[in-house]
């Protein structure tokens, strides 16, 4: 076996080898020579001769007693031939190695280019940090907009992809998709982070307003709890009426979700229609705006939008260049390229647009500060808007815990499986605000800038996450009942594909055989969801949906528009979920599935196909998100401060120091941990 030492080394490169060895081997026998040279001679008994008369005995005998010039010169030349080959040596193995192409070690002071595993940990981090960076510069622009009296329909936390976005999220080349369509009733129930969200879900049954109430208490802020905000009076003087008109679709007994098989998807989408508080955002009763009324909306739009158009622009830059590091990791995961040197590449790539993204963002981050003046006189008005959308959240926390309760009662448990947990982590969120809204009305006494800054953004991120967390209930009751009218006609469409395909209209060409069983599969499958539509057991109307939907994919008929429908549904209910969950858990969720998340939302609404596809891979990113936390644990376990380890595993806190952390702000890399509080002195 060759040695390491010759290995990968030329002919020539061995003939100098054998030259070093016999300079060395030949100097060592002539020092060790020179060394024995005085013992050699010791035994000598040479007689000293006479000292002619008259000359001094010094003189006679120059070498005795003493020591000559000539002594030193072979030494000194030993010394000197040393030092000229240690020095040759040296510099010839700094040539070699600056010019050498073959592996080996490198020089103190110079880096070793990084590992393919190096760079692949690097691009994680960037993605993981841009997708926070996006994530909290969104959330806060959504305060400083509503600081100016605006507050987007669906919730800036959201904006981008949901059914309220004007177009769909930015793609690799910066161009935008359009969004899943809305279907149904359900389609303005965002992923409600404004006032108009309040009403956007369910209540259970009358006296929620006044349990509403009640419970504010344990979440009250400050010793103005008593005072209600706009948006409180708003969301409270329509409780009760929404409240009875919502109570007949979990009353026991009644069949109002339960359509029976011979129901049309017309009667089933008139029911559905009847979703209370969808556009009553305008008078207390669901009453139309005045004119007045939207005059003002409209100039308070306007001004809105010329005190922020540049973080809206900074945002949407950043969001269009972590998109394009999201494909080209993708692209990376599945292989693509396969050439090493261009893999290493595109890791530089994706580390450059995340780069790029936190610089966007970064840049912008002084401004808005500026803008929102929390550290001055901007902290009042902040303040203000942060307790409002917290007194609006305290009620319709409580309104989802009924009507969480109610759904569990009416649907399968798979049905409420994405929003277990929901409302307790929302009031653990509401805890957490609570204590920072606090904190900020004592730091604004105190003329205390830093801490108000500080406490306000912990409270504005803890609240826009309960708000997401809540209004994913509300969101989901409504698709329930979208999905539970929907069932059957798509049972009818469904039955219609599979005549066509009996009569042989399937586009795909398949044996007789294959056809056979894919008819067996599919009655199967319908035979399974009349069973229990009909049946006493309560179920999954989104998973019969997903069922019949796939079941009848696999014969490749023309398809029906009612099952389009019917799989558009199904898909942007997982894309909703799995989204909310990466948002309230973005402090210990990965880069896979963030990233497969990212691939799904840009896939294009064309079809049933489509939606198969947005459906599987949101519903694998919520399973690998779920397996980041569990892997991730509980931060802070051993903590008595109420909500940190919910607020660092939600990102609100960026876990640095051992309270928690700054909270996270808008900006990149460089400026989101800026709110530290100062040491005094």
């Amino acid at each position: 076996m060759t040695s390491s030492l010759f290995r990968g080394r030329s002919r020539r490169a061995k003939a100098h080898i054998r030259v070093r060895v016999t300079h060395a081997v030949l100097g060592a026998l002539v020092g060790a020579g020179w060394l024995m040279l005085p013992l050699m001679t010791v035994a000598t008994r040479r007689p000293v001769p006479a000292a002619a008369p008259g000359t001094p005995a010094d003189a006679a005998a120059p070498g005795q007693g003493g020591t000559s010039a000539a002594d030193y010169v072979l030494p000194l030349i030993a010394v000197a031939a040393a030092a000229v080959l240690a020095a040759y040596g040296y510099l010839r193995r700094v040539r070699r190695t600056r010019t050498r192409t073959t592996p080996g070690t490198t020089l103190p002071g110079r880096t070793a280019p990084p590992t393919i595993a190096d760079a692949e940990r690097q691009a994680r981090i960037a993605l993981v940090l841009a997708d926070d960076c996006v994530r909290t510069s969104r959330e806060e622009l959504g305060f400083v907009r509503e600081r100016f009296g605006v507050r987007k329909a669906g919730g800036w936390a959201r904006e981008g992809w949901g059914e309220k976005a004007e177009a769909g999220p930015p793609t690799a080349d910066g161009m935008r998709t359009g969004p899943i369509p809305a279907t149904g009733a359900a389609a303005d129930t965002g992923a409600g982070s404004g006032a108009g969200a309040a009403h956007g879900g369910f209540e259970a049954e009358p006296g929620a307003e006044v349990r509403a109430r009640a419970a504010k208490a344990q979440f009250e802020p400050g010793a103005d709890a008593d005072r209600p905000s706009p948006q409180e009076t708003g969301a409270e003087a329509g409780a009760e009426v929404r409240a009875r008109a919502a109570k007949a679709q979990f009353e026991p007994g009644a069949d109002a979700d339960r359509p029976s098989p011979q129901e049309t998807g017309a009667e089933g989408g008139a029911r559905a229609g009847a979703v209370p508080g969808a556009a009553s955002v305008g008078g207390a009763l669901g009453d139309p705006p005045s004119e007045t009324e939207t005059q003002h909306r409209a100039t308070a739009e306007v001004e809105a939008e010329t005190a922020t158009a540049a973080f809206v622009h900074a945002l949407r830059g950043a969001e269009t260049e972590l998109v394009a590091a999201f494909a080209m990791w993708r692209r990376y995961e599945r292989g693509l390229p396969g050439e090493a040197g261009a893999r290493r590449q595109a890791l530089v790539g994706v580390v450059g647009r995340c780069a790029e993204a936190g610089r966007r963002l970064d840049a912008e981050a002084a401004a808005l500060d500026q803008v929102r003046g929390l550290e001055g006189p901007g902290a009042g008005m902040a303040l203000d808007v942060a307790e409002g959308r917290f007194r609006a959240l305290a009620a319709r926390t409580v309104a989802a815990h009924a009507t969480l309760a109610a759904l569990r009662e009416r649907y399968a448990s798979s049905a409420t499986d994405p929003v277990t947990g929901s409302v307790e982590q929302a009031k653990d969120r509401l805890l957490f605000a609570t204590a920072h809204l606090n904190a900020t009305r004592r730091s604004i006494d105190a003329a205390d800038g830093d801490g108000t800054a500080r406490n306000l953004r912990a409270a504005e991120g803890a609240v826009a996450q309960a708000e997401i967390l809540v209004t994913g209930v509300e969101r989901l009751a409504a698709r329930l009942r979208e999905a539970a009218a929907l069932v059957p006609a798509a049972l009818t469409g469904a039955e219609a594909e599979l005549t066509a395909a009996r009569h042989g209209r399937s586009r795909a060409s398949l044996a007789t055989g294959e056809l056979n069983a894919r008819l067996a599969h599919a009655d199967g499958v319908l035979a399974a969801v009349r069973e229990e539509l009909t049946g006493a057991l309560p179920y999954d109307p989104l998973d019969a949906l997903r069922r019949i939907t796939r079941a009848v994919d696999r014969l490749d008929v023309g398809r029906s528009g009612v099952l389009d429908t019917a799989a558009l549904l199904v898909a942007r209910t997982s894309l909703e979920s799995a989204d909310d969950f990466v948002t309230v858990h973005r402090g210990a969720v990965g880069p896979e599935a963030r990233a497969l998340l990212s691939e799904a939302v840009r896939t294009p609404a064309t079809g049933t196909r489509t939606a198969f596809e947005a459906d599987t891979a949101a519903r694998a990113a919520r399973g690998l998100a779920e397996r980041d936390v569990r892997a991730h644990g509980t931060p802070y376990p051993d903590t008595t401060t109420i909500g940190l380890p919910g607020a660092v595993l939600g990102g609100i806190l960026l876990a640095e120091d051992p309270d928690g952390g700054p909270p996270a702000t808008f900006g990149g890399p460089a400026t989101r941990g800026r709110r530290h509080v100062r040491a005094p002195g």
